[in-house]
């Protein structure tokens, strides 16, 4: 009896077992990227912005003998690797946790304007450098997220190298120097392309230099939201990638601390 009741044990296994689901296959085989920073005491910030914080408020053996770590922080919505909400810009538009997610979500492309904009600091993304991509890869698709490639991510955190100052205040603005894109090049986006948000690997879409801050407010007044100082650009194919861009949610916020990552599909 002993013998019979092990086998019925086994035999009742073995349909569990294969009663089990088959695993999917995995739809994101491949190779995900961090494109964000770490916020920590290096994070960069716009000259008058108040720098991340962090404090402990545990960090080791309670009175009951456990481990217990917390911590309370501070950041400003626009620093570090971060979104721009497009009432940072525009009145009446979307705020943070207003932006649909198929507009944080979704096919990237990647223009490189790495070989002009290392030459010239205050270089401004122009329509031809668009057009030029396109010429390449054809038309960008409707929908996408456009990612601009200067090249300053790898002066990070830097912020003599990545910003052009470490001044700090107004001062500190006056004498901010990296890349951007031009506000013709963002008015043709809203003429030509119909595309879901833009990032760029420096503090600002608007170059340093800017006063009137123009292509914030072509592209916000249109819903487009921006990813700010995104990270390892250089890690991405120019067309390919498929990137989750989420914002901390803030209600009501013009912007906020964001995780951004892209999927790499592998090769065939």
């Amino acid at each position: 009896m002993r013998f019979v009741s092990t086998f019925a044990g086994l035999a009742f296994t073995g349909i569990l077992i294969g009663c089990q689901p088959a695993m999917p296959p995995d739809p994101f085989a491949g190779e995900w990227i961090d494109l964000s920073y770490a916020f920590s005491d290096e994070t960069l910030y716009w000259p008058t912005a108040a720098p991340f914080r962090i404090d402990t408020v545990s960090a080791g053996l309670t009175e009951a003998g456990f481990y217990y770590a917390a911590y309370e922080i501070a950041t400003s919505e626009h620093g570090g690797t971060h979104l721009d909400a497009p009432i940072h810009f525009a009145a009446g538009k979307q705020t943070t946790d207003q932006i649909p997610l198929k507009h944080t979500i979704g096919p990237a492309f990647v223009i490189d304007v790495s070989e002009k904009a290392l030459i010239d600091r205050d270089y401004q993304i122009s329509v031809e450098d668009v057009t030029a991509w396109e010429a390449r890869h054809g038309r960008l698709p409707d929908k996408a997220i456009v990612l601009f490639r200067t090249g300053y991510g790898r002066f990070w955190p830097d912020a003599e190298q990545y910003m052009g100052t470490t001044q700090r205040g107004a001062e500190g603005v006056a004498n901010l120097h990296f890349p951007g894109i031009d506000p013709a090049t963002a008015q043709w986006f809203i003429a030509n392309r119909y595309i879901h948000a833009v990032g760029i690997d420096t503090p600002s879409i608007d170059y340093g230099q800017s006063t009137t801050f123009q292509t914030h407010r072509t592209l916000f007044a249109e819903n487009i939201v921006a990813f700010e100082n995104v990270a390892h650009l250089d890690e991405l194919p120019e067309v390919g990638a498929f990137v989750v861009a989420l914002p901390m949610k803030i209600q009501g916020g013009s912007g906020g601390p964001l995780r951004i990552v892209a999927h790499v599909p592998a090769m065939e």
